[in-house]
């Protein structure tokens, strides 16, 4: 095959198995994710559209007292926990398996397997041919995709309710029978190395926060791409691959998570007939992670390309995740990066962009969803004629008057509201449903964890917004990328005298 068919085939092959990125199996430029995010809660969701949802989509709201939770929640004799979440407006349903397994957990020296095994979940078993399974949900009219972080890997499927059985019977004949030829997976490897070139190497704010999130973390394999680093990549082979499958790919390692027009006890009688027929695996659970030392200084990266637009900036704060905070810590969290950063509303998008003009964009997020820690985000993008300098000096006294001076109690309300808002929206979508627990649970939360964080929102003071801004706004533990244009010098016209380093040469 020549280069130009083969490029072509990788392109096709990458448009119709798109990634989730933030979660997902890359890393999209946080502040394209953040709009994303709130393009998506503006919508209310169709109920037969599959829709992408970030994992850290606001939790279902608690029940009131007397009302049965909306989940069911069981566990299948061979361990694999099983949530249902029905949802009767549309006779559909939302299939997903959730392994807990990501990106954190691979060997040393094999950064990206758990996200190439993704892709080669779908190359066939002695039941379903190569590139078959994609291929039968379709027929079926349904939808199906997959992705990685790095504390999780999901597949799911959006199909018709009297489908489902079909569904289950296909992911867990993949769950222990997958096979795969030497052949496919070269392949895979060589569209994976294409994936890694067009997402990241292509694009400078992405080289830029990799770097960022590789300084961030010490020690924590968090730094490590979810894609993988090229070098490594290339050196993937089958045998890694498998390894790895029957390593982590187990019932008693994985969560099922079903929403939509479904009742528990079918689900259940589902489950047990195909899921509850494989056996568990020993030791399938992942090993504890490196954990990160004291942070003690701050952290700056600086990369300098010629196609930068404008210098931008970027800055991340270690922080701990809803799984590791205290009591009422993440929620906080929460509501102070909504105040602070996040939308046209925000501190810093009010003074830097509106105010001052220092500042073309500008935005921030908390994401609060990893296993073993958190961190939160900030971006700007310089105006016009301003230096990179003066846009942090912005930020900084931004930042410097909240942690000295707290937030003021509208602004609290307001942010407050708009998580609800938000919780409301995500609600309404079948498959964001599924996300939301299925995430959680894989991270090490519960249902209680779920449901009852709207009610925790409703319980953060001013006093708690302050206190979290002051323990975690901390120079000594953040990052600071710069994004600085490189502009190529100008070629000499014809008749130009000589500059002094070319006479020097003549």
């Amino acid at each position: 095959m020549n280069v130009q068919a083969r490029r072509a085939r990788i392109s096709v092959f990458i448009k119709a198995r798109r990634r989730n990125a933030d979660a997902g199996s890359m890393r999209m430029h946080r502040a394209m994710r953040r709009a994303f995010a709130c393009a998506l809660a503006a919508i209310p969701l169709l109920a037969g559209l599959a829709m992408t949802a970030l994992p850290f989509a606001p939790a279902e709201a608690r029940p009131e007292p007397g009302k049965a939770s909306r989940a069911s929640h069981f566990t299948l004799g061979n361990g694999m926990q099983v949530v249902v979440i029905p949802d009767h407006r549309a006779p559909v349903v939302t299939h997903m398996v959730w392994y807990r397994v990501g990106a954190a957990d691979e060997p040393p020296g094999k950064s990206g397997i758990a996200h190439f095994l993704e892709h080669l979940m779908f190359k066939g078993t002695d039941k379903i041919p190569p590139g078959a399974f994609s291929k039968i949900v379709a027929r079926l009219g349904g939808q199906d995709n997959a992705f990685t972080g790095h504390d999780v890997t999901a597949y799911h499927q959006r199909v018709a309710k009297q489908h489902l059985k079909r569904m289950m019977e296909m992911e867990a004949d993949r769950m222990v029978n997958l096979r795969l030829a030497e052949k496919d997976v070269v392949t895979e490897r060589d569209v994976i190395l294409e994936e890694r070139r067009s997402r990241v190497d292509n694009s400078p704010a992405s080289i830029l926060s990799e770097q960022v999130m590789a300084a961030l973390y010490l020690s924590h394999p968090y730094g490590r791409p979810v894609i993988g680093w090229e070098h490594e990549i290339a050196k993937l082979n089958r045998k890694d691959a498998l390894a790895f499958y029957k390593r982590f790919y187990a019932p008693n390692n994985a969560i099922l998570v079903v929403a939509g027009d479904v009742t528990a006890d079918a689900v259940r009688k589902l489950a047990e007939a195909t899921y509850g027929r494989i056996a568990p695996v020993e030791n399938a659970s992942r090993q504890p992670r490196p954990q990160e030392p004291r942070q003690r200084a701050p952290r700056r990266v600086i990369l300098k390309d010629a196609r930068a637009g404008k210098a931008t900036l970027e800055r991340h704060y270690l922080a701990p995740s809803y799984t590791t905070a205290e009591p009422g810590e993440a929620e906080a969290l929460s509501l102070l990066m909504k105040i602070a950063a996040s939308g046209a509303t925000s501190r810093l998008y009010k003074t830097l962009v509106v105010k001052e003009k220092k500042a073309s964009s500008a935005g921030g997020w908390y994401s609060g969803t990893g296993l073993d820690s958190g961190r939160i985000g900030l971006y700007a993008v310089a105006a016009d004629g301003v230096t990179i300098a003066e846009v942090e000096a912005a930020l900084d006294r931004v930042l410097e008057e909240i942690v000295e001076n707290g937030v003021t109690r509208e602004e609290l309300e307001r942010a407050r509201k708009a998580y609800i808002a938000e919780f409301v929206y995500a609600s309404d979508s079948q498959s964001r449903l599924a996300r939301r627990y299925g995430w959680a649970l894989a991270t090490g939360r519960s249902i209680a964890d779920i449901e009852s964080l709207p009610e925790r929102i409703g319980k953060v003071s001013l006093a708690d917004i302050q206190r979290v801004a002051k323990r975690y706004l901390v120079p000594a533990r953040s990052v600071t990328g710069l994004l600085l244009p490189l502009r190529k010098p100008q070629a000499r016209r014809e008749g130009d005298a000589p500059r002094p380093r070319d006479a020097r040469k003549s």
